[in-house]
């Protein structure tokens, strides 16, 4: 991981957050902690890492705030990803952890980072292309994956006296995160279709767990809402179903308004 060592004085955070998807970027004003700038773009189908920066490329031309970002934060968002306890992670074998739900290939880059004070490294395969292109950008920069910044930021969330299941929903996707005593038990990404796919999952894995759904709490997040088909059928099957109470300490332009919080949770946490 890169970090920004330099001593000129930030004024413009970007974090920009990309998939296969789509992606979502905000730039902030560091010195008035304010966000000057949203945007949100998503691809009719997934695209290939090639086309993504391509479309990267395109924003970056026409985002006048993007070039003159002086500290940058890149959070790949995808599912090739497994979580390792940190006795058991042996960098030399970071493939070995991925290759059992990940076609991985010989030029595939595998990145590791350890999530907060967790005891827990996340190894994933970022976007090399991606990567380079920033750093012909901008230099030393800093990424991420997005489980580690929604994880982190979970397990900060005040202590619960029940176990919490946190549903991470994006467009026909979802990451599931199972805290219990302020210890984190799961998090993985699952593809839905239809929302009975949705519940399946989540069913599954409170078996799983032997957690009751008479008794946990689900909390949903990202692109979801009281009116979604998700919340309706999550609703009728688990009893304490509630969206996430965001908190955020960052301004807004008054233009920007529309930014859904709860959808750009990981985007918004992502700013130190």
């Amino acid at each position: 991981m890169a970090t920004n060592n330099s001593t000129k004085q930030i004024t413009l955070e970007l974090s920009i957050q990309v998939s296969l998807d789509g992606l979502s970027f905000c730039t902030l004003n560091s010195t008035e902690n304010k966000v000057v700038q949203y945007k949100k773009i998503r691809f009719s189908q997934q695209i290939d890492p090639l086309k993504l920066l391509e479309e990267i490329q395109k924003i970056y031309a026409e985002e006048k705030s993007i070039a003159e970002a002086t500290q940058v934060k890149l959070i790949f968002d995808n599912a090739l990803y497994s979580l390792v306890p940190e006795p058991l992670f042996k960098e030399e074998n970071a493939s070995d952890y991925l290759k059992f739900n990940t076609k991985i290939l010989k030029t595939d880059f595998i990145a590791h980072e350890e999530i907060g004070i967790t005891g827990i490294i996340n190894v994933y395969i970022p976007y090399t292309n991606i990567i380079n292109f920033f750093f012909e950008k901008f230099g030393e920069f800093e990424y991420q994956h997005l489980s580690t910044v929604l994880v982190e930021n979970l397990l900060k969330l005040p202590k619960a006296e029940r176990p919490q299941m946190f549903a991470h929903i994006k467009n026909k996707q979802f990451e599931l995160v199972v805290i219990e005593n302020c210890e984190l038990l799961l998090c993985n990404s699952f593809s839905f279709t239809e929302k009975e796919d949705f519940l399946y999952y989540i069913l599954f894995t409170a078996e799983q767990l032997n957690l009751d759904p008479e008794k946990f709490r689900l909390i949903l997040l990202g692109a979801i809402s009281k009116a979604s088909p998700l919340f309706k059928i999550a609703f009728d099957y688990i009893k304490h179903v509630e969206l996430l109470e965001t908190s955020f300490s960052l301004n807004l332009e008054e233009e920007l308004t529309g930014l859904n919080q709860l959808e750009e949770y990981v985007l918004l946490k992502s700013f130190k």
